[in-house]
């Protein structure tokens, strides 16, 4: 099975999120400011949709913007959880399609949202890998390291979901 890296093996982003496609964004919780130091990415009102996989109190979004909660953990995840991970997605591209400014965050903004971005990425005709591609040259290196979750793109959530079910 494959295993994620231990968070503190992992670099925090250079800016607090980044554009991966026109309107979609993608970021997390802190990232390395340029004195060097550690910054809180707090959204006010950047975006008119933020979906969140890991909360933080005081990290926002402002009032008046949506906001979709879904936590998961940056392992493995039941069928509950990937069907989650398809509905925001499928919420990012229906917010996309009425030029809404939508971003996807989680703790460094590599791989829980990298998952949502993705699938996203998906639903609009890209392949699994040309996704992953994309969203590591547009955010990080770092973004979907977590081989289990590009195990679960290149196979489809879908697939994934059926599976994980079946294990249940």
């Amino acid at each position: 099975m494959h295993t994620r890296r231990n968070q503190s093996d992992v670099p925090a982003p250079d800016s607090p999120w980044n554009e991966i496609a026109p309107g979609l964004w993608m970021g997390g919780h802190e990232f390395r400011g340029r004195s060097g130091q550690l910054e809180l990415a707090v959204v006010r009102q950047e975006f008119d949709l933020v979906q969140t996989l890991l909360r933080l109190p005081g990290h926002g979004p402002g009032p008046g913007v949506e906001h979709h909660v879904w936590p998961i953990p940056d392992g493995p995840l039941d069928g509950t959880q990937l069907l989650g991970v398809m509905r925001l997605a499928e919420a990012a591209c229906e917010a996309l399609d009425d030029g809404r400014k939508v971003l996807v965050r989680c703790y460094h903004g590599y791989n829980r949202s990298g998952l949502v971005v993705a699938h996203a990425l998906m639903r609009r005709g890209s392949s699994a890998d040309a996704a992953i591609r994309l969203i590591r040259a547009r955010r990080s290196g770092w973004a979907l390291h977590n081989e289990l979750f590009a195990d679960y793109l290149r196979a489809g959530l879908t697939t994934a979901r059926l599976l994980e079910e079946l294990t249940e």
